[in-house]
C-alpha cells in the first residue's frame, strides 16, 4: 500500500477525496473548526496551502470517513488476520502438510519488519539541522481553551533501556518553547514504562518524535497491541511491506525513512512540568498536571515537507473512524488471547475506554464472569470503566441490541460487580481524582429471565420533568441539574420505586432527549459517571456479599467538579461562516 503520506495523499486526488484550500488559514482555531465542519459532514480530506505563519502546507481528515480508511489499507490486513487465525488449526501441531497448505501466509510473514536503508533513499534526511524552532511548525490549537499548539499526530518511539523492544505510541505533544515539548505519557503506555525503567536508573531516555510517513505508522502507533507485538511490525502487517528505516550518526534510533519530519533528543529523569488543558477526544478539557517533557537537539525533514494534523472533540471525529477499523481488523485475534470472548467491542462514541461490550462464552454457571474479568485485564482494556457481557450472540456495535440481550438477563444481587479504588484513563475526570475511580461489571448471561418493558406508563416521578425510554429495559429522565438538587438520584431509590420498579436501568442525565441516538445517549451517559460514586441503587450486605436490587439508577449529570465541554468560540465560528465560501471546499 502507501509507503509514505504523499502517495496516499495522490491517490485520495484520484479519488476525488482530497481538496486543496488555497485560501489563508489560521492553525489557530480556524483550521481545527473548517476541519470539525467537513467531518460532520462526511466531507473531504483537506491540505491547506497558505499557512498564516508558515511555510509548511497543513493536511487534515486523511482518514475521516471509513471509505478513506479503508483506501489506506485495502482489504489485505483484514484477509491477513483471518487467515493468520484460521490456520491455528491446522498449525497445531505443526505437520508437513500444515505447512505447506499455509505458504502464502508464510511469504507474508516474511514481508513483515523493517529494511534499512542508504541516506539517498530516506528522503526524510534532505534537511539535516540543529538549528530549528518547534514553533516553525504549522501545529493546530483545536480548542481555545487549549494550553498551546500541540502535535496532534505524533509518532513517539522510544526504546526499552534494558531489553530489546520499542515502542511507537501516539502522546500528544504541546509546544512549549523552541526546543521543548510536553510528553504525555499517560499510565498503562509503552512510552510511559520505559520511561519509568530509565528513571528508576536516574537516566535520561533517548525519544525520536517523527510527524507523517506510512499511513500504517499512524494507525499502529493507536492500536492497543498487546505488549508483545512490536508496533514497527504490526505497521508492516498493514502496508503489506517492510517498513523502511535509515542510521543517522549520533542518534541512538533509526530514523523512519519516509517520515515528512524527524526530531531527535531525550526526556530527562524527575523532570514534571504543566502540560495541558487540552480539548481531548473524551469532548471535554483534560486539565492541566504535571507531565514529563522533552528536549530536542536535532531536525530532520524533507524538503518539501506536509504537516499531518488531525482534530479531536466530541465523538465522532477522526479517531472514531480509526478506531472502528482497527476494532474490525483485531475482532479475530480476540478468541485466541483470550479464549472464551468471542467478541468484543469498544464504543468510540464513549472516548473508547468508557465503556465496551463483549460476547462471552457461558458453558457454566458464571463462567462469563471469569472471561469478563480476563477482558478488564488485558492491556489497553484495563482502561476500561464499564463493561457489558453476554452470552447470547448479538451485534456489539448496536448497543441497544447488547444492553437489551443484558437486561434480559441480568439480576442485579448477581450480575453486578463494582471494584472501587482502582487506576483510570489519565482523561477521565469521574473518579473524582486524576488517574484514579472505579470499575464496573455487568453481566446477562444463560438464558433470559424476564421481558423488558418499552413504553414508560409509570406517571408522574417526584422530581422528574421528562422521561424517555433509550431501549426496552432503560429508561432515561431527567429533573433538576445537580448543583440545584445533587441527592435527587438517591432520593429516586424511595419516591420514585413504584414508577421505575420494572426497568431495570435508569439513567438520570440533565436533557432526557439524548435518549434519541445512541451517539448522543452514550457520550452524554457513560463519560458522566463513576460507578462507585454515581450508582444507585438499594442493597443488602450479606457477610461479604453486596447483594444489589433493582432498578439500578445512575447519575449521570454533569457534575461541577467535572472538566468543560469543548465548544467553538462564537467569534472563531462567525470567521469561519464568513469565509466559507472563500474556502472552496465543495465548489
Amino acid at each position: 500500500m502507501h509507503s509514505n503520506l504523499r502517495s496516499f495523499m495522490k491517490q485520495l486526488k484520484k479519488e476525488k477525496e482530497i481538496v486543496e484550500v488555497k485560501t489563508e488559514v489560521d492553525p489557530y482555531l480556524e483550521i481545527p473548526e473548517i476541519h470539525r465542519r467537513v467531518i460532520d459532514e462526511q466531507g473531504p480530506a483537506l491540505l491547506f496551502t497558505k499557512i498564516k505563519g508558515s511555510k509548511t502546507p497543513v493536511v487534515t481528515n486523511l482518514f475521516g470517513t471509513p471509505r478513506r480508511v479503508d483506501m489506506a489499507f485495502g482489504p489485505k490486513p483484514e484477509a491477513f488476520v483471518k487467515q493468520a487465525v484460521g490456520a491455528m488449526d491446522s498449525l497445531m501441531p505443526p505437520t508437513p502438510k500444515g505447512l505447506w497448505g499455509e505458504k502464502s501466509l508464510f511469504s507474508q510473514l516474511m514481508k513483515m519488519g523493517v529494511k534499512e536503508v542508504s541516506k539517498g533513499k530516506a528522503p526524510v534526511r534532505q534537511i539535516e539541522t540543529k538549528k530549528f524552532s518547534m514553533k516553525d511548525l504549522p501545529a493546530l490549537t483545536g480548542w481555545h481553551h487549549d494550553s498551546n499548539p500541540f502535535v496532534t499526530l505524533p509518532l513517539v518511539y522510544t526504546e526499552h533501556p534494558d531489553e530489546n523492544e520499542h515502542n511507537l505510541g501516539m502522546y500528544r505533544i504541546e509546544i512549549k518553547d523552541d526546543k521543548k515539548t510536553g510528553m504525555h505519557w499517560q499510565i498503562h503506555k509503552g512510552g510511559g514504562f520505559h520511561h519509568h525503567v530509565a528513571e528508576q536508573k536516574n537516566e535520561s531516555l533517548p525519544v525520536s518524535l517523527f510527524i507523517g510517513g506510512p499511513p500504517a505508522l499512524i494507525v499502529s502507533a493507536i492500536a492497543p497491541l498487546p505488549e508483545a507485538v512490536p508496533e514497527l511490525v504490526f505497521g508492516s502487517l498493514l502496508l503489506d511491506d517492510k517498513i523502511n528505516v535509515t542510521k543517522v550518526k549520533d542518534h541512538p534510533h533509526r530514523l523512519l525513512a519516509e517520515a515528512e519530519f524527524a526530531f531527535g533528543g531525550e526526556v530527562p529523569p524527575h523532570v514534571r512540568e504543566p502540560e495541558g488543558p487540552f480539548g481531548d477526544h473524551y469532548g471535554y478539557y483534560s486539565l492541566a498536571h504535571d507531565f514529563p517533557v522533552f528536549h530536542i537537539n536535532k531536525m530532520w525533514k524533507r524538503k518539501d515537507a506536509v504537516y499531518p494534523a488531525t482534530i479531536v472533540g466530541k465523538p465522532r471525529q477522526e479517531d472514531y473512524f480509526i478506531g472502528e477499523y482497527l476494532q474490525r481488523l483485531m475482532s479475530p485475534i480476540f478468541p485466541v488471547v483470550m479464549n472464551g470472548v468471542k467478541d468484543l467491542w469498544t464504543y468510540g462514541e464513549t472516548g473508547f475506554h468508557s465503556l465496551a461490550g463483549a460476547v462471552v462464552r457461558e458453558s457454566y454457571y458464571k463462567e462469563g464472569l471469569a472471561h469478563a474479568l480476563r477482558i478488564m485485564g488485558e492491556g489497553q482494556l484495563t482502561l476500561t470503566k464499564f463493561l457489558m457481557v453476554t452470552s447470547k450472540p448479538v451485534n456489539l456495535s448496536n448497543f441497544k441490541e447488547l444492553l437489551e440481550a443484558v437486561l434480559e438477563r441480568f439480576e442485579p444481587e448477581r450480575d453486578l460487580l463494582i471494584m472501587n479504588d482502582t487506576s483510570m484513563d489519565t482523561l477521565d475526570y469521574t473518579g473524582r481524582k486524576l488517574n484514579t475511580g472505579s470499575k464496573a461489571i455487568m453481566t446477562g448471561l444463560g438464558e433470559k429471565s424476564r421481558e423488558l418493558p418499552y413504553a414508560y406508563e409509570g406517571g408522574t416521578i417526584p422530581g422528574i420533568t421528562d422521561v424517555q425510554p433509550f431501549s426496552r429495559g432503560c429508561l432515561v429522565i431527567s429533573g433538576k441539574a445537580y448543583l440545584e438538587d445533587e441527592n435527587l438520584a438517591e432520593r429516586l431509590l424511595e419516591s420514585g420505586y413504584e414508577h421505575l420498579a420494572e426497568w431495570p436501568l435508569v439513567f438520570l442525565v440533565d436533557d432526557a432527549n439524548i435518549a434519541a441516538a445512541q451517539s448522543t445517549f452514550l457520550w452524554t451517559t457513560f463519560t458522566r459517571f463513576d460507578p462507585a460514586y454515581d450508582l444507585y441503587a438499594d442493597a443488602d450486605i450479606v457477610r461479604n456479599n453486596i447483594r444489589y436490587k433493582g432498578p439500578i439508577i445512575i447519575d449521570a449529570r454533569m457534575k461541577p467538579f467535572y472538566p468543560d465541554e469543548v465548544e467553538t468560540r462564537e467569534d472563531i465560528a462567525a470567521l469561519v461562516d464568513n469565509k466559507w465560501d472563500k474556502y472552496k471546499i465543495y465548489s
